[in-house]
Formats: C-alpha cells, sequence, structure tokens
C-alpha cells in the first residue's frame, strides 16, 4: 500500500486545502497521474498520484485542510487490502467522492468500546497543528498563551516558536465575544477565498513583525521608452517596463548582497542566488511567481521568462519550483494610473520594490531650463531589521542609475 500525503509544495508551508478529488474511490490510477487539487498558501496546484494501483480510503474531502505529510488517501496493489482502523478518527471526517455523488449511506459506526474515553483537557480543544502542539509540549509552552496566525486562528509552528523567542507571557484572559450585528438587506457577504485568507494573514503577518520603512525616488524613463520605440521599429519584438526594472533590481541586488538577503532571528542571510518575485493580479487574489537566478539572464531572457510566468500564473498553471526561493520581490502597478505606493515586503524578503506609473512632467534641467519628461516614482519598502536607511537610500539610487542608463541593461 502506498500512502497519499498532503505534500509540501513551498517555502513556509504547513498546510494545505483539498480543492477536489479528480478521480473516484476505487478508479485505478497511474504513478504521475493527476488524482486531485491541492491550494497551498499560493497557488492551487495538481496532486500527483505517488504510485500506480487502485485510489481509495479518501480521509478529506473537498474544503478541508490538514497538515502537511498527513495521510489523506491510499492506493494498493492487486489484492492489498486497507489496514484495520486506517486513518484512525480521520477516516470518518469525509465522505469519499463516489458516496457523495450516489448518495450512499455512511458506514455504521464501530461498537462501543467497555470504557468511555476520558473527556478531552483544555489543551486537547485548542486548535493547533500537530507540530505546534508537539513543540509546545517539549518545551512546556502553554498553548492557551499563544495567539494562532494559521486559518480561523489555527496555531501553526511559527507561532509557537514566536512565542517562545518573546519569553513568558501574562495569561491570556477571557474577551466576550462581540453580539452578532444583523447585516442590513441590501449587504453581501463573500466568502473569502483560500488565496485571499493566506494573502490576508501574510501580509498581516509581514506588517506585524517586519518593522517597514520607505524610500521614494522619481526615475526619468525617456531613455528607457526610446530604447522600447527601437526595439519595436527593428522587429525585435516588445520589451515593456517592467523588463528594464527587473534587470536593474538584479544588477542592483549582485552589486548590494547585503539587499538580497532574509532576517532569520539572531542572524541574517545573505542569499548567493539572486531570485526576482514579480506579484500577479489573479482573479482570487496576488500571487508570487520567482524569476530564478535574473542577474544571469539578458533583459530579453527576462522578458520572455516575465511573460510565461505571468501568462501560467493568470491560468493556475504555477509549478511549486516556480512559487519558491524568492530572495526580493517587484510590485508594478504601473498600468493602474497611481503615482506611488508603498508594498507589503514579501517576507522572508528583506526587500520589495514598487513601481508606479510612467508619466510626462514638468522638470527644471540642469541648465535651469524648463523642458517635458517622462518619469515615474519607484519606492523601496526596507525591513529595518536588515537594512538601515542609508543601505535603502543607496540601492534605491543604484536602480535609478541603472533605468536612467539603460543601454548597462542590455549587456
Amino acid at each position: 500500500m502506498t500512502e497519499v500525503i498532503m505534500p509540501k509544495m513551498g517555502d513556509g508551508m504547513e498546510e494545505g486545502t483539498l480543492v477536489d478529488w479528480l478521480k473516484k474511490d476505487g478508479e485505478k490510477v497511474k504513478s504521475g497521474e493527476v488524482i486531485g487539487t491541492i491550494q497551498t498558501d499560493k497557488a492551487t496546484l495538481e496532486l500527483e498520484a505517488p504510485a500506480s494501483g487502485i485510489l481509495t480510503g479518501f480521509l478529506i474531502g473537498p474544503g478541508e485542510t490538514v497538515p502537511v505529510g498527513r495521510p489523506i488517501a491510499a492506493i494498493l496493489r492487486n489484492g492489498e487490502k486497507l489496514p484495520e482502523g486506517w486513518g484512525g478518527a480521520a477516516s470518518g471526517s469525509a465522505t469519499a467522492p463516489s458516496q457523495q455523488a450516489a448518495g450512499e449511506p455512511a458506514p455504521s459506526a464501530a461498537p462501543a468500546q467497555p470504557e468511555a474515553p476520558a473527556a478531552p483537557s483544555a489543551s486537547d480543544r485548542i486548535k493547533a497543528s500537530p507540530l505546534a502542539r508537539k513543540i509546545a509540549a517539549e518545551a512546556g509552552l502553554d498553548l492557551s498563551s499563544v495567539v494562532g496566525t494559521g486559518p480561523g486562528g489555527r496555531i501553526v509552528e511559527k507561532d509557537v516558536r514566536a512565542a517562545l523567542a518573546a519569553g513568558p507571557k501574562l495569561p491570556k484572559f477571557p474577551v466576550a465575544e462581540p453580539a452578532p450585528v444583523s447585516a442590513a438587506p441590501e449587504d453581501t457577504v463573500v466568502k473569502l477565498t483560500r488565496l485571499r485568507q493566506i494573502t490576508a494573514q501574510r501580509t498581516a503577518q509581514s506588517k506585524q513583525q517586519a518593522p517597514h520603512f520607505y524610500v521614494t525616488v522619481a526615475v526619468d524613463v525617456d531613455a528607457i521608452q526610446a530604447l522600447r520605440r527601437q526595439f519595436e521599429a527593428e522587429g525585435s519584438g516588445k520589451v515593456s517596463v517592467n523588463d528594464f526594472v527587473i534587470r536593474a533590481c538584479a544588477l542592483a541586488l549582485r552589486d548590494m548582497p547585503e539587499v538580497n538577503a532574509s532576517f532569520q532571528g539572531d542572524s541574517v542571510v545573505r542569499h548567493g542566488a539572486v531570485n526576482i518575485g514579480m506579484a500577479v493580479a489573479v482573479p482570487d487574489g496576488l500571487t508570487v511567481p520567482v524569476l530564478k537566478n535574473a542577474d544571469q539572464l539578458t533583459l530579453r531572457q527576462i522578458s520572455a521568462k516575465a511573460k510565461e510566468l505571468a501568462a501560467k500564473a493568470r491560468d493556475n498553471k504555477l509549478s511549486p519550483d516556480e512559487l519558491t526561493g524568492s530572495t526580493f520581490s517587484i510590485s508594478n502597478m504601473g498600468m493602474l494610473d497611481v503615482d506611488e505606493f508603498g508594498a507589503i515586503i514579501n517576507t522572508p524578503n528583506a526587500a520589495i520594490l514598487a513601481v508606479a506609473t510612467a508619466r510626462k512632467t514638468v522638470v527644471v534641467n540642469d541648465e535651469d531650463e524648463i523642458e517635458i519628461r517622462e518619469r515615474m516614482n519607484i519606492t523601496l519598502s526596507c525591513d529595518h531589521r536588515v537594512l538601515d536607511g542609508a543601505d535603502g537610500a543607496r540601492f534605491v539610487n543604484k536602480v535609478k542609475e541603472y533605468l536612467q542608463n539603460p543601454t548597462r541593461l542590455l549587456s
């Protein structure tokens, strides 16, 4: 028998949600065949069969969330049967898709045991992942003192580690729940998608844990626009302003490796690879595909890869490898007519660059003459635990220097 487990599909992923089973209970499957879809913290991905055989023993149904590594189904070879007590209590938590479709009654309950189980303790009633419980038990930490940041307030590993790092806390006192407020007839309640829930959780966590500061500069993009027009006139294809920004950031990160870093408790990790995440808006929320080794790519290669990743993001076809490993991020809202904005850091990155709309602006040149130039604002959001203000200012001006001399980005 081969267990189908909830796979780990990204950095920091501790649990996943089953979107749907694509195969029925008792159906034959082949190794590598897609048998379901999983919603992670970044995207909806395909779940592949780890072996060939008969798919059965479903332990969760659509919409259920379980920790990574937990069995969710089984694949049997000819002649094999599910072991007695397969899945434990979890086996009754979901109905197999074929039973749901056919309306078959659930199997009868097992005979009562001679002795009734002991009543669950207070800690058992707290929503927490198995790994969080294990770490808390080993450290002697009372889970009732920990605030959960997982779905529905669930306590996950990082919550326990954060509580241990913060030291003893005052005991929590119960707070009366506010009385529910009835929605007015014209109000509409929209249930959050899984991706929107994760986006809300991660952005709130980033703002709470990473002390943000922001540095904004105005970049003259006349030279970039002239190069873009030249490329089109030569018939060599379109290159976007964002492609130039990615290339400029990749070279600036190579020049200043202290920005290509992550905060890790009592240390800072400076990453060897320059992997740039680019924020892409999708119907369910926001996802961040990653251009790996961006400093080693030419402008044309960056342009092609960025277009490919953006298309896959919108079609929900990104692989786990394309969603993990970023060391720096870029959020571009230039196409949305904005003057300036500060992006929330995509932790564990130490910084993110926000790109606004390029506009024709009246400026005074070095000869005190008035002229019209095309400019755009870029804003660097920095984690003050990793970078100081002078670091952020030097980096964003280095990016500006590359952008205002775009021929340096062509080599």
